[in-house]
């Protein structure tokens, strides 16, 4: 298997009478070998000014599920996803506890970013230096909700626009309170050494093991320990309590011990309050998973490996992080009204450098005018406030419905006291093609306009930006997403598949092709295999075809089928198919009698193409001149059938003697 998304872009400065292009991407590769995945994560970049080229495969490592401990296995370089400890790179072995395979409320919260784009923009999402998610995005207020959740930690979220100019910023991740279910016990212990993207180790073995022990229905107790022998040491400890209708809330502390390269030991404890709440009643949910103060001798052990062997601590030492995110609908039941309300909040305080904000706010509401339906509207502001500079944008929409999901609309931004005006049109009428168009002016007074346009077919996914802003640039970006599965039951180009280690399903129509899948979404190539990616492990997943997109002459056997599947299997779905006519006929055996009520007639792949009823009538799908056909009842092929030479359509059966 090999999946990946490549970002391009082409950018011509008017005024400068320059231009340039940049290609950027990640993805993933490897095998299935039994229960055993091996993966290798890769990123790659080419800047034409300087013609520099990096490819690097900066994560390899093998897993396996383990459905019956309901648990996962890694070894190789791995990042330590903790619900205790913060995360580090580390070469070695995990055995931890899969919180996706427990109950709903009991998962964690998959990571949500929020922000806004002055024009169409490419975004990039990291975490530790690696890229965990590329796209482009048309200007205006954006939303990634697409991320696992088995993220955790601070992500660094850089928006590039196509002017060429870059903002920062970063997210915390949120972390649900650390509950178990009464009398089990959630784990997560590893071993090894911390390790560069060089794949070289670089610093002492350690051992390091958290665990969440359900002791009622209402609390939990939970802890770790983290060692790198004399020269690290963390204790955390910590309980959790359900609230029932008030939600779940934990407390814990954590203490850590580290040897300076001065010699100095450096002692520190770290105080971290969650709380989570969902309000089915009410349509919103608030998520407080912060406050966290940290003394200034606290060190995570990312911090100290950073102190220790790099000189420096690129994260900073946090002194207080508190972030509170909430969404609340109104009037949900009622689509002329509704409303949703998205607020966010973080706050970072930092022993060695200044501390940074980040505020957001979000306004959606649909309603109707008179004969007019389904106008909706949208504001949503954003300010971030670090080491004095502030940066504020605020973004409004109006979307008014012209024609089946086709809108015209009104945009304006302000970033930091500047407005830009633009008028839109947008078509989503189909879904495997959407696209946009504006014009007015940017925040300078020039002409401006720009266009975004998404495909999405059986083979990638592809989001296209163009912009032009008068006497300045224009620009030209495109992200492509896609990947191959191969096996040995055939091989596939596939749309999607950047999302790392996410289940897939290859599917066999028995060697006809363009069979419509899922809506749509998928189709069989000229082999008969079909791939649908981005399946979410351990739930239940339907794989369906589309009978009533598919031609007349192709009849199947069955039209759904379930499986659930574990992380990053290759499940297979076979789907017996006739390709032929439709025919009426009436099946006598040697003797002039019909064979029993509820007879099948299959064909020579053993698909179904008919039930026999009274008098030996039958309406046969998918059958072609001269095939021979099977009769079967009591589990056995008793006699065959020919087609004739000319298959016509006709209100009077045509006798098939069954020898």
């Amino acid at each position: 298997m090999l999946d990946y998304s490549l970002t391009g872009q082409y950018t011509r400065q008017l005024d400068m009478h320059e231009d340039y292009s940049t290609l950027s991407g990640y993805g993933q590769t490897g095998v299935n070998l039994g229960g055993w995945r091996l993966r290798g994560e890769y990123q790659t970049s080419y800047y034409s000014a300087t013609h520099q080229f990096d490819f690097d495969m900066n994560q390899i490592y093998a897993y396996r599920p383990l459905p019956m401990m309901a648990a996962k296995l890694t070894a190789g370089e791995i990042y330590l996803d903790s619900q205790v400890f913060d995360t580090v790179r580390f070469t070695g072995l995990n055995l931890a506890s899969d919180e996706r395979q427990l109950p709903p409320n009991l998962q964690g919260y998959a990571p949500e970013i929020r922000g806004l784009a002055k024009t169409n923009a490419k975004v990039t999402v990291k975490q530790s230096g690696r890229i965990i998610y590329e796209t482009t995005v048309p200007a205006g207020p954006f939303n990634i909700q697409d991320l696992r959740s088995s993220v955790r930690g601070t992500l660094d979220v850089q928006v590039e626009e196509q002017d060429g100019s870059i903002s920062t910023f970063q997210v915390n991740t949120a972390n649900i309170p650390y509950l178990t279910r009464p009398g089990y016990v959630r784990y997560n212990v590893a071993i090894g050494a911390p390790s560069r993207y060089s794949h070289k180790i670089q610093g002492p073995g350690f051992a390091s093991g958290d665990f969440s022990w359900g002791i009622t229905n209402a609390w939990s107790l939970y802890g770790g320990l983290q060692s790198a022998g004399a020269e690290y040491t963390a204790v955390s400890a910590g309980i959790g309590r359900d609230l029932s209708v008030l939600g779940a809330l934990s407390l814990d502390a954590t203490e850590s011990y580290s040897q300076q390269s001065n010699q100095k030991r450096l002692k520190g404890t770290s105080f971290k309050l969650s709380y989570a709440k969902t309000f089915d009643e009410y349509n919103s949910s608030i998520t407080f998973a912060g406050y966290r103060f940290s003394q200034e001798d606290f060190r995570s052990f990312s911090q100290y490996l950073n102190e220790r062997y790099e000189g420096y601590d690129s994260l900073g030492r946090e002194k207080e992080v508190y972030t509170i995110t909430g969404n609340k609908t109104f009037w949900a039941d009622e689509p002329g009204k509704a409303t949703t309300v998205f607020l966010t909040y973080t706050h970072q305080n930092y022993w060695n450098r200044s501390s940074q904000d980040r505020y957001g706010i979000s306004l959606g509401r649909s309603f109707n005018v008179g004969n007019i339906r389904g106008i909706t509207t949208n504001i949503s502001a954003y300010r971030s406030d670090y080491e004095g500079r502030k940066d504020d944008s605020i973004a409004f929409s109006l979307s008014i419905p012209v024609g089946d999901s086709k809108w015209s609309g009104l945009d304006v931004q302000t970033n930091n006291g500047k407005t830009s005006p633009m008028l839109s049109y947008t078509d989503s009428s189909d879904y495997n093609n959407l696209w946009r168009l504006r014009a007015g002016a940017s925040q300078s007074g020039y002409a401006n306009v720009d266009g975004y346009y998404q495909r999405r077919s059986q083979y990638a996914e592809i989001n296209s930006n163009a912009s032009y802003q008068q006497d300045h640039y224009l620009s030209l970006s495109s992200t492509l997403r896609g990947g191959f599965t191969a096996t040995r039951h055939g091989a596939a180009i596939h749309n999607s598949g950047a999302t790392l280690n996410t289940a897939r399903v290859m599917v066999n129509t028995n060697g006809i092709g363009d069979v419509p899948l899922n809506d749509g979404k998928s189709r069989t190539n000229n082999f008969g295999i079909a791939v649908i990616p981005d399946i979410v492990s351990y739930n239940s997943f339907d794989t369906r075809v589309d009978v009533d997109a598919m031609s007349e002459s192709i009849e199947p056997a069955k039209a759904i089928s379930t499986a659930t599947l574990t992380e990053g299997a290759i499940g297979y779905q076979t789907f017996g198919m006739a390709q032929g006519e439709k025919m009426m006929g009436i099946i006598r055996l040697a003797d002039g009698t019909y064979p029993p009520f509820g007879a099948e007639v299959i064909n020579g792949d053993g698909v179904s193409v008919s039930m026999i009823m009274e008098g030996g009538q039958g309406w046969l799908a998918g059958v072609n001149p001269h095939e021979l056909l099977s009769v079967v009842w009591s589990g056995k092929k008793q006699c065959q059938i020919a087609i004739p030479p000319t298959i016509e359509r006709r209100s009077t059966a045509a006798l098939l003697p069954c020898k």
